[in-house]
């Protein structure tokens, strides 16, 4: 099982140029052997509160269907970051297009307080996809005990987060993950954005984490690219652009 998480910055606001851009990525992570491939918190607007409600996607909307085209032709999982509509206010979501199976939709189920005025709470804290056990957890989540622990006592095996972390965040966002797998013995992978969005500086260091919470693999602070997991040999792989 290979698991990807890739490291990019995010066009601001600009949904087709950044599907472009996200389907560079997943080319790159196809010809790498990826089965999965996760992005960071919002990658298809950038982290932008202000205009989530604009730019958010209704789950039965066209627009993204390129990338279950992808998915089932390449048999590879995809998870995007896009706002959604919901009531009253718009959620901050992972959309995960599965071959051959319908969308799923993750919303983030823990917002930070300066995220209260934008976004709508999520209630799907302890998802799990695939036959291999993902969670999928976003940003501020990978902070709360509650999510890991729900994430763990619905049988997941690899904890898979999408994240905004600046350069004021990263290393506190790193120790965690360790600990969560080690504390769960749950493979764990982190996708950060690079370069500024929202506002945020962020320093991408795009990580993954054995069982044990070792740290296997970083991508570095300066270039986008991609980091392939693989669970079973235990192994990472950089790939830049």
């Amino acid at each position: 099982m290979k698991i990807c998480a890739v490291q990019l910055t995010p066009v601001k606001g600009d949904l087709e140029a950044n599907i472009a851009h996200h389907r560079e990525f997943i080319d790159l992570a196809i010809n790498a052997g990826a089965e999965s491939v996760f992005f960071p918190e919002l990658s298809l607007t950038g982290y932008e509160p202000e205009l989530a409600k604009e730019l958010a996607i209704n789950k039965s909307s066209n627009r993204l269907k390129i990338f279950q085209q992808i998915a089932n032709e390449h048999n590879i999982l995809i998870a995007v970051g896009m706002p959604t509509e919901c009531d009253p206010m718009s959620a901050i979501s992972m959309m995960m297009f599965q071959p051959h199976q319908p969308m799923l939709i993750y919303s983030k189920s823990f917002l930070h307080e300066d995220e209260l005025d934008f976004f709508t709470q999520g209630n799907d804290a302890g998802m799990v996809i695939g036959q291999t056990g993902i969670a999928p957890a976003i940003c501020y989540e990978i902070m709360v005990p509650a999510h890991a622990e729900q994430a763990f006592a619905s049988g997941a095996s690899i904890y898979a987060a999408g994240v905004v972390k600046s350069k004021n965040s990263i290393e506190r966002a790193l120790t965690r993950m360790s600990v969560i797998a080690k504390t769960y013995s749950m493979s764990a992978i982190m996708a950060n954005s690079l370069g500024t969005t929202g506002g945020y500086d962020c320093p991408g260091k795009s990580s993954a984490w054995n069982s044990k919470g070792e740290l296997v693999g970083q991508l570095n602070d300066t270039q986008q690219g991609i980091l392939v997991f693989d669970i079973i040999s235990g192994k990472a792989s950089a790939y830049y652009r």
